[in-house]
């Protein structure tokens, strides 16, 4: 555990405080043709329980709790509940036999002990991935049951030099397992365990055999995950999943956004000229609304960074999106300098932690309803500042 915990007696929110005190002891043991949504922007989860009654700004797990955990494990999901983050993040790809498995990427090599494994070694290959070639081991290559003989590894050992002492402590973890993990958790807690789940490179899935959606649907209608008050958001960086989403289940929905001058991967096989800056303009946000209830913007769209690295001139994102009753759960706050806008480091070695708690500040003085970050206590703490007497509905 993180020495971040000392920070819980600030003031505001006790009885928050309270239970992470002890969490803290715990955790050391043709896209426009496409159906638009089941319910728009404006209609969707204001009901008991919906997205719109959870706080604000809401603190969501990046992968769970990366900062000390390797990424998308069972322990790392854990530890961000213990730490109270408000939502726990899953990036879900398909294995070979359809199981929806929970990597940030469909090539695990980074990810796994994949290359320790000799009865693997030729499986390794070149893929074309969304226009990109990557070489390495991909999910889709593996039956769930070969996968289970692997176990999860840091991902960038080089910064998260302690997170190493983790690897092979989990498997990777199946969708489902996550599932049946959140209602244990839920029903032991009282209280729902929100989701954010990502459907990641869902046309190049489809192109396989190996759609994403149908299976995701399903498994959300089994846990009973899949009205428009389930305590999950649906999330893609390809808008027509996300349409294809809402055809399917009422679960709230959300666009992901990258870099302004990048084009989602769908419009590129669709011949869709707009990029995300296109987008980000109260027309394209309009055309979101349609089906979803929110945007996951990079940071960068939001307030960019100059050529040295700080903080520029925010956008009217966040004011626009508002105005189209979007929601904004932008990526991706971490603790570590490297990650940092050059105004908030901290001498000069690039993996130490810097200025986390400025950086929220500044993210959270522009309006947006949540953040995704590596390091949920850290997120949660700068985030009770803007909570007392905020309301939801702006």
């Amino acid at each position: 555990m993180s020495e971040q915990g000392v920070a819980l007696m600030m003031p505001g929110g006790t009885a928050r405080r309270t239970v992470l005190g002890a969490a803290v002891l715990a955790a050391g043991t043709g896209i426009g043709t496409l159906a638009t949504g089941t319910a728009s922007a404006s209609e969707a989860g204001h009901g008991e329980g919906g997205y719109r009654d959870l706080p604000v700004p809401l603190v969501i797990g990046h992968r769970g709790s990366s900062g000390y955990r390797p990424e998308h494990t069972l322990g790392s999901y854990q530890l961000a509940l213990d730490l109270g983050a408000d939502v726990i993040e899953q990036d879900l790809v398909p294995t070979k036999d359809g199981h929806l498995v929970c990597r940030h990427e469909n090539e695990i090599g980074g990810t796994t002990d994949v290359a320790d494994h000799p009865e693997f070694t030729g499986r390794r290959t070149t893929k074309t991935v969304d226009g990109v070639s990557v070489t390495g081991w991909f999910t889709e290559d593996f039956t769930l049951a070969e996968l289970r003989t692997l176990r999860a590894k840091e991902r960038i050992p080089a910064i998260r030099q302690r997170n190493t002492l983790y690897d092979g402590r989990w498997a990777v973890p199946t969708f489902e397992e996550v599932l049946r993990w959140a209602d244990r958790e839920g029903k032991r807690r009282g209280k729902r365990v929100w989701l954010h789940v990502e459907t990641k490179h869902p046309t190049y899935f489809r192109g396989l055999g190996l759609g994403l959606e149908e299976p995701l649907s399903a498994l959300l209608r089994r846990y009973g995950r899949d009205g428009r008050n389930a305590a999950v958001f649906l999330q893609s960086f390809e808008p027509s999943s996300i349409q294809r989403l809402s055809r399917l289940v009422s679960a709230p929905r959300v666009v992901l956004l990258s870099a302004a001058n990048t084009r989602p991967w769908d419009f590129e096989t669709a011949k869709d000229p707009r990029t995300v800056a296109d987008l980000v303009t109260p027309e394209g946000l309009k055309w979101i609304a349609g089906f979803a209830q929110g945007i996951g913007p990079t940071l960068d769209l939001i307030v960019p960074r100059t050529a040295d690295g700080r903080l520029g001139t925010p956008t009217t994102l966040v004011r626009d999106a508002h105005a189209r009753g979007l929601v904004l759960h932008p990526y991706t706050a971490r603790n570590e300098n490297t990650f940092l806008p050059a105004e908030y480091r901290k001498g000069t070695d690039p993996n130490a932690y810097g200025d986390a708690f400025g950086a929220f500040k500044r993210y959270f003085e522009l309006g947006v309803d949540a953040i995704f970050t590596d390091n949920p206590d850290t997120g949660l703490l700068a985030a009770e500042a803007f909570r007392p007497g905020r309301g939801v509905n702006r």
